[in-house]
């Protein structure tokens, strides 16, 4: 039976007593009720009618005596309840008819009072006799309700002893178990049996305690296996690796972090980083971003940074590397927020930090060969594209002869071809000079317009051969601005070109100059197909060539991200508003001189 069922049929139980003892209380109560309302309606009336009637007797002098003899003799009349009472009743009414009648001798008198006294007698006796039937009611009330009472106030009392207990006995030994458990002490067991949702919870609990005591057995020396070949992997790890609690004490360290570090580990292990740190310059530049524990009690002032989950930083360290032949290398500094989430709880809480020091000396010695290369190429090739431009302007010259038609078809395309080779090898040698760091900026106060016209100048010719209106508009009064005149208008010239590039035939481009607190930006805007949502957030990113909404796929995938790098060197923003349709909007914006 479940539990439900139990304590529903012992409700039921206890209902049932309750309207048992009502039931018979009532009962009683009822008949004791009645028995008194037959004392006062047939007995006791009935003596109050003999007394007025005996009281008229005495004074028949009085008009209304006989009056009131003959009211109280009829409701007399009326109230004959009892065995006898009727025929004294009856005899009082003859001898009331004589005295009606002028008989008032004493002997008739004497004779009504007689009659009245039967009356009186017989009431009496039938009260007596009332009364010891109500005290036998009464008494029989209260032996049975005394003994049904006294049943029911035990059976209660026990249901009020053990009712609890047995709710609350499995509940108190369940709570001792999980306490149990919770103190990995899995080879404990609940010892109550029963048949209903307790049974089943202790079984439950039971089978569960074995489980994980069989796991806690099985699974320890895997545990054990498992964090031995880790630490054996973070030994034989080539990258620098430090490990610091929520507290930022340091609690391990492998060989190569011991190596670049300079300290022996026995130095290290157990210590509070920021003391080390003191002393050691590295271990001060590696621990900087690190956030501070609020829960740190070693630290009486802690400082809270926002660190995010994984913090990337190129450093340059000397490594006396493991043969002893030391050098200057690149390491990338990873710093890790260990985050976890404890058993039996919802909130992740902080664990510490992993520190990593992969050396990427290798691939940065081959990035900084290949800019290298690009950039001797990229000035290596500009001497001989130069001069086949100036061969080209020769051939042009009529001093040295006239060119026919196809001549001259071909000399164009040669042009065209050498023109786009040049522009294209400035920009890789500008993204080499980008990628090695040498990027030369002569920043000075600029007037806006005069970036404006230098690229209107250079994109007029494109702009004409499609039949493409460049409209400007600026404002009035425009300050100066803080930038490089070169590298900024070879910006704005890229924007511009991309522009006529992907701008339909005689279709208008937007050229809008104007300030906005404290910067001027700078907008170029067209209505060719535009970009696809998913390029926008990557369109300055190297290389990358966002195809249109046609589809078209053209140039390099530099220029946009050379703009980007000499905008952001100027101290400026660039970008692309997101919500202009048709076609795109590129701007960029300079701070005011």
């Amino acid at each position: 039976m479940t539990l439900r069922a139990k304590i529903a049929l012992s409700l039921i139980f206890l209902v049932s007593i309750i309207l048992l003892l009502g039931g018979l209380g009532a009962f009683y109560l009822n008949r004791l009720s009645e028995d008194s309302q037959a004392i006062l309606k047939d007995n006791y009336i009935s003596l109050e009618f003999v007394g007025n009637m005996q009281k008229a007797l005495t004074d028949l002098t009085d008009p209304d005596a006989l009056t009131d003899f003959e009211t109280n003799l009829k409701k007399q009349e009326r109230n004959v309840t009892e065995p006898g009472e009727q025929q004294p009743t009856s005899a009082v009414r003859r001898e009331f008819i004589r005295l009606k009648s002028g008989a008032t001798d004493e002997a008739t008198l004497n004779r009504i009072r007689q009659h009245l006294l039967a009356i009186d007698d017989v009431n009496r006796q039938a009260i007596v006799r009332k009364s010891k039937t109500a005290d036998q009611t009464a008494n029989d009330a209260l032996v049975l309700l005394g003994s049904v009472g006294t049943l029911c106030f035990l059976v209660i009392f026990s249901f009020v002893i053990n009712i609890p207990g047995y709710i609350a006995n499995p509940i108190r030994e369940l709570t001792r178990g999980i306490k149990q458990i919770a103190s990995r002490n899995f080879e404990e067991r609940l010892h109550f049996k029963s048949s209903d949702e307790f049974g089943e919870l202790a079984r439950s609990f039971n089978s569960m305690a074995q489980k994980l005591d069989e796991y806690e057995h099985s699974n320890l020396a895997k545990v054990l296996f498992e964090k031995k070949r880790i630490d054996t992997l973070v030994e034989l790890m080539p990258d620098g690796i430090i490990g610091l609690d929520q507290k930022r004490r340091i609690l391990f360290v492998n060989p190569v972090a011991e190596r670049l570090l300079g300290v022996e580990r026995y130095h290290l292990i157990g210590q509070y980083a920021p003391d080390v740190a003191t002393t050691n310059d590295l271990l001060r530049t590696l621990i900087q971003d690190v956030m501070t524990d609020q829960s740190a009690t070693d630290d009486p002032a802690p400082i809270p940074i926002q660190l995010p989950d994984t913090a990337n930083t190129i450093l340059k360290i000397y490594d006396t590397g493991s043969t002893g032949k030391g050098k200057e290398s690149y390491f990338s500094k990873q710093i890790h927020k260990v985050v976890v989430t404890p058993t039996g709880e919802s909130q992740p809480i902080q664990a510490g930090y992993v520190i990593v020091l992969q050396n990427i000396t290798s691939y940065k010695e081959l990035d900084l060969a290949k800019t290298n290369f690009i950039a001797t190429i990229s000035h290596e090739l500009k001497t001989p594209i130069s001069a086949i431009k100036m061969s080209l302007k020769l051939l042009r010259d009529k001093r040295l002869g006239d060119l026919n038609t196809e001549q001259q078809e071909m000399v164009a395309h040669v042009e065209e071809n050498t023109d786009r080779l040049l522009r294209l090898t400035g920009e890789i040698l500008n993204m080499a000079q980008v990628e090695s760091g040498q990027i030369e900026l002569h920043i000075q106060p600029v007037k806006p317009l005069d970036m404006v016209h230098i690229a209107l100048a250079a994109l007029r010719t494109q702009a004409d051969q499609k039949q493409i209106q460049l409209k400007l508009s600026a404002s009035d009064h425009l300050p100066l601005v803080k930038a490089d005149l070169d590298k900024a208008s070879w910006v704005l010239i890229n924007f511009l070109s991309n522009a006529v590039r992907y701008s339909p035939e005689q279709s208008p481009i937007d050229i809008t100059v104007h300030q906005l607190d404290k910067e001027v930006e700078f907008r170029v805007r067209d209505y060719g197909p535009g970009l696809r949502p998913e390029h926008r957030d990557r369109v300055f990113d190297r290389y990358f060539k966002a195809p249109g909404l046609n589809g078209q796929v053209s140039g390099t995938g530099l220029g946009l991200a050379i703009s980007r790098e000499f905008i952001q060197s100027m101290g400026g923003q660039i970008g692309i508003h997101a919500d202009v349709e048709p076609g795109a909007a590129f701007y960029f914006r300079l701070n005011v001189s």
